[in-house]
């Protein structure tokens, strides 16, 4: 089972409270998904804050006309430095995500790892080589956009 793993970071010139409010609140999502996705929560838990054992149900477009559902459970929080979502069900054979945040002198640095593998073996490895890599690339470019617009963000 061969995966791919995503790491992106950006620093947020913002007090600790006020990203982690943010981020660990599940009805922001859909504020820093792109719209193409039609992305939209089905779960009724979306005013609580994030908790180990959270599950979070969604519809998805990830793909042109193909919606799906998506289910996530938080599996582990500690507030203000982590949490982590792994796919439940969902278009990918694996996915575990890590939202890592640490305090710097320059702001609140926010690192995601993404670890998935793609569904379908073989056909989606070669998807994944084509396009769903990229896919995955353009939503946490667009995250950083939207991020931009909500916070003050280090450019250095």
């Amino acid at each position: 089972m061969k995966h791919t793993q995503i790491i992106r970071e950006i620093t947020i010139q913002e007090d600790m409270e006020k990203i982690w409010d943010f981020m660990s609140s599940p009805k922001n999502l859909e504020k820093i998904t792109p719209e193409e996705m039609t992305f939209k929560i089905t779960s009724e838990n979306t005013d609580e804050k994030m908790y180990p054992g959270m599950i979070i149900s969604y519809k998805v477009t990830p793909l042109k006309g193909i919606p799906m559902e998506w289910i996530t459970e938080i599996t582990q929080v500690q507030k203000n430095k982590f949490f982590i979502d792994e796919q439940r069900i969902g278009p990918y054979k694996m996915w575990h995500h890590q939202h890592i945040f640490e305090k710097t002198n320059f702001g609140i640095k926010m690192k995601d790892i993404v670890t998935y593998v793609p569904p379908f073996g073989i056909i989606g490895k070669i998807a994944n080589g084509v396009f769903i890599k990229n896919q995955v690339n353009k939503i946490f470019d667009f995250r950083t956009v939207a991020l931009k617009k909500i916070f003050k963000i280090y450019e250095g």
